[in-house]
């Protein structure tokens, strides 16, 4: 330990002992802020980020007549969420080379993600179009991504060992091995590397049947990405559809036993439930198998829901973040915690900080006002 004693000294001795004491704790200062960035974990995502286009507040796409404008992305949203909540995040992905592809990059920017791996090329931007539902009307989502610069993505444009240096994890979807076959052979080499670098891999397994357009099956190419994996985020639905294991709706403990049986390497699986009472009233509950204990969280509810887009990336996010911080019983609490608060924010990301989840981790559901 440090002292400085100033004491009776004279005027000039003393200010002279002042400034010095002054610089001493700037440096410390500046040394403990670098130390904890240096320590801050750090994640790389890969996917799609689209435009995301969506009549004002709650007006239908027939009485539009003019769109409000952010960007999203399953597995940015992830790394924008880790990046709020403290961690080193950086996404990789393909724009177009023109203002379009520059704005999503300044977003990301924007956002705190490293956006030294994206890359440039092709002439189009995919994009979604948004109308949100309210009450006892659903929302109703239209894509338009066919085409699109990340689509004609290829595994030679991107050198996995160079863009997983120094990571902790490396996190995708099954949105993107379903955009082409070039997303999903790049997908296959980062998992691989990730494994051969001994860096943690999550999947958040989720896909859409419709998109799979090119020529190959999910049964043809899913297997292989997951049996890679370290932490699957999946529910009985998608593990029966895609592995032909368990039953839709039926035992999510025995499904996950079973994915883990059929995939050795898979350390945890991981899923959360809703209960859609209405659009704006839903309650949300986390789970998990480690291969020993099946956890659930309480159920949390969320009776004002004002943007349900991204909650699933909201909680593979908290997911990680919890995992690398927290046993898996205050892993899973930390995830459905974050996950409830994304209902509450604008947008696909999930823009609240560390101390946001662990208050309302800790019972805090009062939403007073933090001064």
């Amino acid at each position: 330990m440090i002292i400085f004693s100033i004491g009776f000294q004279p005027i000039e001795k003393r200010n002279h002992l002042k400034n010095v004491a002054f610089i001493f704790l700037s440096f410390l200062k500046e040394y403990l802020s670098n130390k904890t960035q240096i320590m801050a974990k750090k994640v790389i995502t890969f996917g799609e980020v689209m435009m995301r286009l969506s009549p004002p507040g709650y007006s239908k796409f027939s009485q539009a007549r003019s769109f409000e404008l952010v960007y999203g992305g399953g597995e940015a949203n992830v790394a924008i969420s880790c990046a709020y909540l403290g961690m080193k995040a950086a996404h990789v992905t393909r724009f177009p080379d023109n203002a379009l592809g520059k704005a999503a990059t300044q977003f990301l920017r924007q956002h705190w993600l490293s956006t030294e791996h994206v890359f440039y090329g092709g002439e189009m931007m995919g994009k979604y179009f948004l109308e949100k539902g309210a009450v006892h009307r659903p929302s109703e989502v239209i894509y338009e991504r066919a085409g699109s610069s990340f689509s004609l993505i290829k595994p030679s444009m991107i050198d996995w060992e160079k863009v997983l240096k120094d990571a902790d994890w490396f996190h995708w979807t099954g949105i993107t091995p379903a955009v082409s076959e070039g997303a999903a052979m790049c997908c296959l080499d980062a998992i691989k590397t990730a494994n051969k670098m001994g860096i943690m891999v999550s999947g958040d397994i989720g896909t859409r049947k419709n998109m799979w357009n090119y020529g190959k099956s999910v049964q043809e190419i899913m297997p292989e990405l997951v049996q890679n994996c370290d932490i699957v985020i999946s529910g009985t639905r998608n593990i029966y559809e895609m592995f032909g294991i368990g039953v839709v709706g039926g035992s999510f403990r025995k499904s996950a036993k079973q994915l883990m049986e059929t995939f050795p390497k898979i350390k945890k699986v991981a899923r959360k439930t809703r209960d859609s009472i209405s659009a704006s009233h839903n309650q949300i509950q986390g789970k998990i198998w480690n291969g020993k204990e099946y956890i659930k969280t309480d159920m949390l509810n969320i009776t004002h829901i004002i943007d349900r887009v991204g909650t699933g990336d909201a909680f593979a996010a908290g997911l990680i973040y919890g995992l690398l911080h927290y046993d898996d019983e205050q892993a899973l609490k930390f995830a459905t915690a974050a996950c409830a608060l994304k209902h509450t924010v604008p947008g696909d990301v999930n823009m609240v900080s560390l101390e946001n989840v662990l208050s309302l981790m800790e019972g805090d559901t009062s939403g007073a006002i933090k001064r």
